[in-house]
C-alpha cells in the first residue's frame, strides 16, 4: 500500500477544552512530533468555528510555521476537517451566516494551494445536516458557485455526510464536478447502521479521504474492533476501486495516555495488511 496514513488533529495531543477533536490553541505544533513517533505521515488539520482567528491555516505566520514543522518532522497537511461548517453551515438558511462560510471556504482554499493541502472535508452532519430539500438545495447552490475555484486550484471538497447512499449519489450528480469527492467514516456508517458494501459501490469511485474509527449502532465512538464496523469487508471490498487518498485515524481515545492510540494504530495496520495482501 501507498496510501499516506495520519491522524485527525489533536488525537496525540492533552485535550482542549474538553475536547480531543479540536484544534489545540497553543500547543498545536507539539501534535508534529508525536505524529513522527508513531511513523504517521500526515495530519488532518482541524478548522474550528470557536477561535478561528487564531488558526495558523488563516495568517501568513501560521502558513510558515505549518511549512517549517512539516519539513523538519516530514509529516505534512495534505487534508483539512472544516469543522468550522458544523457551526455555521454553509448551507445556513441565515443568509449573513452562509455569506461568511462562503467566505472562509474561499480563504481555505487560497491556503490549500500555499500548502499543498488536496482535500477540505466538508462535515454535513449533526446541526449541519443536509436535513430536507431546502437545505439540500441551498447547499448545491454554495457548491456550484465553488466549483470554478476548486478547479482553478485542483483542491478537493470532500462531503462527509449522514445521508444513505441514494441520496447522497443524487447529490453528488447533481453537483456534477470531479472536485465535489467523498469523506468516508466507517465508525459514522455503522452508527448509523449503513452497509458499507452497498456504500462503496454506490460511491467507492468518489472517496478522496477516509476517517478511521468505530462505533456502535446508534452510538459513539469505541476502541477499533470492538464496534459495529467491519473492518475486514470493507477494506476487501476497497481493494476494488484503486484508493489513492489517505487514511486518516480518528479512532478512540482516552484520558490515560497514548497506549490506547498505539495498540489501536498497530491493529488496524495488521487488519489492512491482511485484507490488501489476502
Amino acid at each position: 500500500m501507498k496510501n499516506n496514513f495520519g491522524v485527525m488533529q489533536g488525537r496525540l495531543l492533552p485535550k482542549y477544552q474538553g475536547r480531543y477533536q479540536a484544534h489545540p490553541v497553543g500547543y498545536w505544533q507539539d501534535e508534529f512530533f508525536q505524529a513522527k513517533k508513531f511513523d504517521l505521515d500526515c495530519i488532518e488539520f482541524i478548522l474550528d468555528f470557536n477561535d478561528a482567528e487564531e488558526n495558523p491555516l488563516l495568517t501568513k505566520n501560521g502558513h510558515l510555521e505549518i511549512l517549517e514543522l512539516s519539513s523538519e518532522t516530514g509529516v505534512a497537511i495534505k487534508t483539512v476537517c472544516a469543522d468550522y461548517f458544523m457551526e455555521a453551515p454553509l448551507h445556513s438558511s441565515n443568509d449573513k451566516t452562509a455569506e461568511k462560510s462562503f467566505k472562509i471556504l474561499e480563504k481555505l482554499l487560497e491556503v490549500a494551494k500555499i500548502l499543498k493541502i488536496t482535500d477540505i472535508v466538508i462535515p454535513c452532519v449533526d446541526q449541519s445536516t443536509l436535513n430536507g430539500k431546502e437545505a439540500v438545495d441551498r447547499f448545491i447552490v454554495q457548491m456550484k458557485k465553488i466549483i470554478p475555484t476548486l478547479d482553478k486550484y485542483c483542491v478537493n471538497l470532500s462531503l462527509e455526510t449522514d445521508l444513505a447512499p441514494k441520496p447522497f449519489v443524487e447529490l453528488l450528480s447533481t453537483l456534477n464536478s470531479k472536485r465535489i469527492t467523498v469523506n468516508y467514516d466507517i465508525g459514522n456508517s455503522a452508527a448509523l447502521g449503513f452497509d458499507s458494501i452497498k456504500e462503496l459501490e454506490a460511491y467507492g469511485h468518489k472517496i478522496s479521504d477516509i476517517h478511521i474509527k468505530d462505533r456502535v449502532l446508534n452510538g459513539g465512538p469505541i476502541v477499533l474492533g470492538e464496534g459495529n464496523a467491519d473492518f475486514d469487508r470493507f477494506f476487501n471490498k476497497l481493494k476494488e476501486f484503486d484508493y489513492s487518498g489517505p487514511f486518516i485515524m480518528q479512532a478512540y481515545r482516552d484520558d490515560e495516555g497514548l497506549e490506547v492510540f498505539k495498540k489501536q494504530l498497530a491493529w488496524i495496520k495488521k487488519v489492512m495488511q491482511d485484507s490488501y495482501e489476502g
